[in-house]
């Protein structure tokens, strides 16, 4: 009988921590960001102040997709839950931070692209949508997503890790899970501006609802269907680009 209330606060307690570090890392973008234009490229940051805003970013915008996968984990802590679940959500933060240095890369170079004449930030606006949607009706996105969806066979795996390095592999493997499924909605925000505070909760609406909601794998199929139509709705409305085609759409 008192197993209950034990366990409830142990899920209660992991899943809290996600989501206080994920508003604080909103009240961090939103109090920085709010109200600055679309920028393209990097926004005139060089790589080490680049990955920190960028690893802000993820937690403000993965963390709450990912608090019931941490509550499950919690579950099989049996002490020293609290700081093995910072152990855990750290990793995976780092997973995302280690993604910093790719989009750093993208970032330059569409930066580039958009300093030239608009038809080709368009051209680049374009394909990011195209990848992009092509990607959210892959197998792999479907495999990803599933094991976000449904991580009880994650679970399993996870006991099975030895050794104090647990926390740390769990946190880091399920980080490259989440990367793997949304990756392609991470692209999408250098089409709109890197820190288009709207664009952020947009993505990060569609990513919690992939990831809970009972129809999530049709949310997936749809935003990639709609990405799709905005590779070549684009074309005619280059507004729709605002951190490559220079369209004026302010952060907030």
């Amino acid at each position: 009988m008192n197993g209950r209330p034990v366990t409830a606060r142990r899920t209660a307690g992991a899943s809290g921590l996600l989501l206080v570090a994920a508003a604080a890392a909103w009240v961090w973008v939103v109090t920085r960001w709010a109200g600055r234009p679309a920028m393209p490229g990097t926004m005139g940051l060089g790589l080490p102040a680049f990955l920190a805003v960028w690893t802000l970013m993820m937690a403000a915008m993965m963390l709450p997709a990912t608090a019931p996968v941490a509550a499950l984990y919690a579950r099989t802590l049996t002490a020293h839950r609290a700081p093995r679940m910072v152990v855990f959500t750290v990793a995976y933060l780092l997973v995302w931070a280690a993604a910093g240095l790719p989009a750093y890369a993208l970032a330059v170079g569409l930066g580039r692209a958009a300093s030239l004449p608009i038809g080709v930030g368009t051209a680049a606006a374009a394909a990011v949508f195209a990848v992009g949607g092509v990607y959210q009706l892959t197998p792999l996105k479907d495999r990803c997503l599933a094991k976000c969806r449904s991580p009880l066979g994650l679970m399993l795996r996870y006991a099975s890790y030895p050794g104090r390095s647990r926390d740390l592999r769990a946190g880091a493997h399920h980080g490259a899970f989440c990367l793997g499924c949304c990756w392609s909605l991470m692209v999408l925000l250098a089409a709109f501006g890197l820190m288009n505070l709207w664009a952020m909760v947009v993505l990060a609406t569609v990513i919690t609802a992939e990831k809970l909601v009972p129809a999530g794998r049709l949310v997936a199929r749809a935003v990639g269907i709609a990405s799709l139509a905005l590779a070549v709705a684009v074309v005619w409305v280059p507004a729709l680009a605002p951190g490559l085609t220079g369209g004026g759409m302010t952060g907030m």
